[in-house]
């Protein structure tokens, strides 16, 4: 189990990632850890993006969809020009372990606002980037 960051339950610390969102959604493992840490974490637009995409892939009503995640009251964040020169830088370090730009995007928003990026990704664990990732698995 991987170790936990002290959390603020004031501020925001966490920085989802898809695979952290559709775990809870979906209520696989990892979900109880991405719930505790739900009210202080917000996703970056293109993740969302991610998930809502993923859903409806498998079948969900776009609308509903959104609807769905809106009542999870989760903030939203946009992918500004800052997020996207980093994520891009990102790609160097980050090809071997297999990260997509949706992941970089995660990362991006996490060390701009200095939080905890939250993944289910096992891969990232081998990454050395500035910020802290925490596996909810």
């Amino acid at each position: 189990m991987p170790k936990l960051a002290k959390r603020d339950p004031m501020a925001t610390n966490d920085a989802l990632d898809a695979s952290a969102l559709r775990a809870l959604l979906s209520e696989k493992q990892g979900a109880t850890h991405v719930r505790a840490a739900l009210n202080a974490s917000v996703i970056s637009a293109v993740n969302y993006s991610e998930v809502v995409a993923k859903l409806a892939d498998r079948g969900g009503n776009p609308a509903a969809v959104s609807a769905g995640l809106a009542a999870l009251h989760l903030g939203v964040v946009a992918f500004d020009q800052s997020q996207a020169a980093q994520a891009g830088a990102l790609i160097t370090g980050s090809r071997a372990a297999g990260l997509v730009f949706g992941d970089r995007s995660c990362l991006a928003l996490a060390t701009s606002r200095s939080l905890i990026a939250l993944t289910a990704d096992r891969s990232w664990t081998t990454l050395r980037p500035s910020v802290q990732i925490e596996c909810i698995r």
